[in-house]
């Protein structure tokens, strides 16, 4: 039986105390000045963030001072950071000088690392989505995999930056993450060899019947202009309807949803505004260019791996009645971070509003739900099928409102982490594993498309066709939108 004696503060520790409370004070006071304490309520509220920071100063102090190792001042405050952000919701984080410049890196388009959007569920991580043609992607990762371990590491409660920092490096070298999915009994190991992620976000390809087909994996600096360049090449061959690919799109660049769609819509059309705590916060975004005269039938598909800048796409489409959507629910990303720079090369991101619909339906915790839903068969669990009542348990899928202090969201008590083995799979597995992908072709990608077993796509292209045909009995064709109604705006 262990004992833990009670030990009086040393003399040191307590003549820190003084220097510790002045420095409460003037953290208050300047919280206060930067908010407008000026009013009776405001003074009380810096009274109580003076106690709470005493509190907070005394114990940064006792740490300092009394802690079994010497730690430093520095360490200790971006911890208490961390923890502060942390109680926030999943998306607001400190950036250190070294991931800072890596999320700059990854707006511009390319990095290094496996290809996969990444985030935090009750403190394991997740999978958004892998990028296309990326080594996370051709190693057959997918949306909703549970990352148990890097690098034989746990990670229970990392830091999202730094699971992102630990996937990334030199091309060449490899990671093993360890991966949970329906269907596997215990967790298996992934070893990915790190590439150069040159994010090519747009890829299209006309299909029969002249059916342009256009593939968006992510929304990068280029995007819109990417986008407009495909759209004008399949015009060229004879373009006379658009299936537009969002699925498993993890967002990206608000400025490049907004670009992407404005080429489908009127010139002056409200694509997406967002309402924040501050006014500055409350913006509108509408079309400054237009698409014109040029309109055409269009499909938009969408998945629970569509998030954040695809889901604003697809609800100002479906609101604007210009496209009919077809797929699942999307997961529900709907929060604005602002990227602000501090100190030293480091950087805060904070969410610091909502996105909402032209029709004022918000995205945060619901998701954009599709006019058609059409389900994607799983093949690999047709491969090792489970018992019904654990497949029922297994079906479950992560989105934005199961991630911890999601907005919006009450959220139940967390739990601890699973004790979960992590064992390698042996080649028989390797084998059922890589049953679901499409043929490769000669030169090691996969095709585009896979009509045959896109049974999502076959829909979209039959919704393409039976809008052609009823077109051709009344000049529905015509119209520059769908008949189908957005969902009712909700509050």
């Amino acid at each position: 039986m262990s004992v833990s004696p009670q030990t009086t503060p040393s003399k040191d520790a307590q003549s820190g105390r003084p220097k510790s409370r002045m420095a409460a004070v003037f953290m208050a006071f300047l919280i206060g000045s930067a908010f407008g304490a000026l009013n009776a309520g405001s003074v009380l509220a810096v009274v109580k963030t003076y106690d709470d920071l005493e509190v907070f100063a005394d114990v940064l102090n006792l740490v300092e001072t009394s802690y079994v190792d010497q730690v430093t001042s520095t360490k200790l405050i971006e911890g208490s950071i961390n923890g502060m952000l942390r109680t926030l919701d999943p998306h607001s984080s400190y950036m250190t000088p070294e991931s800072y410049k890596e999320m700059q890196a990854e707006t511009e388009g390319e990095f290094g690392g496996i290809g996969i959007e990444i985030t935090v569920e009750n403190g394991t991580l997740i999978v958004v989505a892998p990028m296309e043609e990326t080594p996370a992607w051709r190693a057959g990762v997918k949306a909703g995999d549970k990352i148990f371990k890097v690098n034989g590491e746990s990670t229970f409660e990392m830091n999202l930056m730094d699971a992102v920092r630990k996937m990334r490096g030199k091309r060449g070298t490899s990671v093993t993450i360890s991966i949970m999915r329906d269907g596997f009994e215990d967790a298996k190991d992934f070893t990915i060899v790190r590439d150069v992620i040159k994010v090519a976000s747009v890829k299209s390809q006309l299909l029969a019947d002249n059916w342009g087909y256009l593939r968006i994996r992510n929304f990068s600096k280029d995007t819109g202009q990417e986008t407009a360049k495909a759209l004008a090449d399949m015009k060229k061959q004879g373009m006379k309807g658009l299936v537009l690919d969002l699925r498993n799109d993890p967002g990206g660049l608000l400025n490049q949803a907004v670009e992407v769609t404005e080429q489908f819509v009127n010139k002056g059309d409200l694509i997406v505004y967002t309402k924040g705590r501050i006014k500055n916060q409350d913006m509108r975004f509408t079309a400054q260019k237009g698409a014109g005269e040029a309109i055409y039938p269009m499909v938009v598909l969408v998945n629970h791996g569509s998030a954040s800048a695809s889901e604003i796409v697809a609800g100002a489409l479906q609101d604007l009645k210009r496209a009919i959507l077809v797929g699942n629910q999307t997961f529900g990303k709907g929060s604005v971070q602002t990227i602000i720079p501090l100190k030293g090369d480091a950087g805060l991101r904070l969410t610091t509003a909502r996105y909402y619909t032209p029709s004022g339906r918000q995205i945060q915790g619901v998701g954009i739900t599709p006019d058609i839903v059409v389900e994607q068969p799983d093949e690999e669990k047709q491969v090792a099928p489970v018992e019904p009542k654990k497949e029922k348990e297994k079906r479950k899928t992560i989105s934005e409102k199961d991630l911890p202090h999601a907005l919006d969201v009450k959220k139940p008590k967390e739990k601890e982490a699973p004790a979960v083995p992590s064992v390698k799979p042996d080649d028989k597995d390797k084998e059922s594993h890589d049953s679901s992908k499409p043929t490769l072709e000669t030169n090691g990608k996969r095709p585009l498309v896979d009509m045959e077993k896109d049974v999502q796509l076959q829909r979209a292209v039959g919704v393409l066709k039976s809008w052609e045909i009823i077109g051709s009995m009344g000049g529905a064709a015509k119209q520059a939108a769908p008949s189908a109604q957005p969902a009712p705006a909700t509050k």
